[in-house]
């Protein structure tokens, strides 16, 4: 973090550092949110390949700056409201996993169906942005196409400090539930014969992953293969599926991720690519490396 605060520094300091507080802000924030929310997801799917990314938030995310570009222009798009924005997109995200989730309440559970509907609503926004896409004048299309990746250069101040204090809420409870998610992780049958109200818990838990990834999402744009990159790495780092123990690594290691990976493009490499290409790039190396190894198995 010193290193990303003074590398190459100069010029009007007192600018260049609030600059770079806001991005390091921004990519703690980041890191705290995909790496809770993924573990927490791990957990209750009790599948290590898996991220919230499966329940199609990043397609639905892609999709609505597809259709924003196609409905408003580029030049429309630009001039929307920042804040209205990203109030917009997260509330839709949010609202997205609350007709996933809240119907499931009226059975017992059922994860399988859920990751199934999640899967379907990912390819159905897949494909329509897809569409979308085609339909864009050739000239906006870059527009809506940048905004697919993960950018950490243009984070607003005022957006950061509520996606801080939502992360930082949603990341207090989860860890006051760390001996539950302990629980959790023996599976339902054992977690139900212990007093848990499984349904319920679930949901709640569920709810607090959409939120964690709607308001990252909406504040830096996707980053599908960030938490499955640090929990694999933080899982292996402590040995051990102990939340207590499992939920900091993760959290520490995408921080280092993040912040270490954006000081080495920006100064080592001068901003050639943006850190959410390399990330899903590494990240979707490290899933298939998984996939395989599991296949062995």
């Amino acid at each position: 973090m010193v290193a990303f605060m003074t590398l190459g520094l100069r010029g009007n300091l007192t600018f260049a550092l609030e600059l770079r507080a806001v991005r390091l802000l921004a990519l703690v924030q980041v890191g705290v949110a995909v790496a809770v929310s993924t573990v927490v997801f791990q957990t209750v799917t009790a599948n290590r390949v898996l991220t919230p990314s499966i329940m199609g938030f990043d397609a639905l995310y892609v999709f609505g700056q597809m259709l924003l570009v196609l409905l408003l222009g580029a030049a429309g798009f630009a001039a929307l409201d920042p804040r209205l924005k990203f109030a917009g997109e997260a509330v839709v995200m949010v609202a997205m996993a609350l007709l996933l989730f809240v119907p499931l309440l009226r059975r017992r559970f059922d994860i399988g169906l859920l990751l199934l509907a999640g899967v379907v609503l990912g390819v159905l926004f897949r494909s329509l942005a897809s569409l979308v896409a085609r339909l864009i004048d050739p000239n906006e299309f870059a527009v809506a196409q940048g905004m697919s990746f993960a950018n950490f250069n243009t984070v607003r101040p005022d957006l950061l400090a509520i996606g801080l204090v939502v992360t930082v809420a949603a990341a207090a409870i989860v860890w006051r539930q760390r001996h539950l998610l302990d629980v959790l992780s023996l599976g339902a049958d054992s977690a139900i014969g212990l007093g848990v109200d499984w349904s319920r818990v679930l949901i709640g838990l569920l709810l607090l992953v959409a939120l964690l990834v709607a308001v990252s999402t909406a504040l830096v744009g996707p980053v599908t293969f960030l938490g499955l990159l640090v929990a694999a790495i933080a899982e292996r780092v402590v040995d051990s599926r102990r939340h207590f123990l499992l939920l900091p690594a993760a959290v520490l290691t995408a921080v280092v991720v993040l912040v270490g990976g954006q000081t080495v493009l920006q100064h080592g490499l001068g901003q050639a690519t943006t850190l959410g290409v390399v990330i899903e790039f590494v990240g979707g190396l490290v899933f298939l490396g998984m996939l395989l190894a599991a296949g062995r198995r």
